[in-house]
């Protein structure tokens, strides 16, 4: 049975849900999921700000969050050279970066297996929270093939590199404390109360400006490519007549909670 990845829109207080699911695989993600998470990240950052959700949740079904890519699928592809790199380059990457690229921001509700794929589309998220079963790893030297370079340099960005060089090399796996303890995650809790969790902090955030949010993922976005350029300095400011900039500034001197623009 195939897997699937669905969208839930906003609720009344901006927050969406993106489901990934596959039944009996611990939400092992096929090529189909791969592509059916660019569509969906894609039409989120398309969406209008007023319409967007302001917060989205990117979560598994059946206690677990991804156990890595679909491998009954990769004999059909991964013995060929053109085959294997448009697989990694051509489906996964641009999932990776549409996730990476969307304004919106992501929170990764992690329960237990967060594993190759799994842990890439994770690392994309801008909050990972997590439970205290959670593992966390990319062992697939056990299958005798490397992460693909774009992959490794979306995991890098949260992976510290000594980290990283245990994960792959030794094909080690991580519990949640230790995730933890590395940064790959924000917060540990039990694992009964990861959901309610994640959705009390999306929620949080969703009562803050999303211009703001949106914004400063840009920024970082171009700080991490080496910018911001001259132009896209410039560009920065131009939040500066809007309605969102004037009711948070003049919601604070009026000593009132601001009326930011619901999703």
């Amino acid at each position: 049975m195939p897997g699937t990845i669905t969208l839930t829109q906003g609720d009344a207080e901006g927050v969406a849900l993106l489901t990934l699911a596959h039944p009996a695989k611990m939400n092992a993600i096929d090529i189909a999921m791969w592509r059916e998470l660019q569509a969906l990240m894609l039409h989120l950052q398309a969406m209008a700000p007023a319409d967007a959700p302001h917060a989205v949740i990117v979560r598994g079904t059946d206690g677990h969050f991804a156990a890595g890519g679909d491998i009954v699928e990769f004999a059909g592809f991964r013995f060929e050279e053109e085959t294997l790199r448009d697989f990694h380059e051509n489906v996964v990457a641009p999932a990776l970066h549409a996730l990476i690229d969307c304004d919106i921001p992501l929170f990764a509700q992690i329960e237990g297996n967060c594993i190759g794929g799994g842990m890439e589309i994770a690392a994309c998220c801008d909050i990972r929270i997590c439970g205290e079963g959670s593992r966390f790893g990319a062992p697939i030297a056990r299958l005798g093939f490397p992460m693909a370079p774009l992959e490794l340099e979306v995991v890098s960005r949260v992976v510290p590199e000594a980290v990283l060089r245990e994960m792959l090399l030794e094909a080690r796996l991580f519990t949640a404390h230790a995730a933890l303890h590395h940064g790959l995650v924000h917060a540990v809790v039990p694992d009964a109360e990861v959901a309610a969790h994640t959705l009390a902090r999306a929620k949080a955030l969703a009562h803050l400006s999303p211009q703001a949010a949106r914004i400063n993922k840009r920024t970082m976005r171009q700080l991490a490519t080496g910018g911001p350029s001259e132009a896209e300095r410039t560009a920065h400011y131009g939040y500066a007549p809007s309605e969102e900039h004037r009711e948070g500034v003049m919601a604070f001197i009026e000593k009132r909670t601001p009326r930011f623009q619901r999703g």
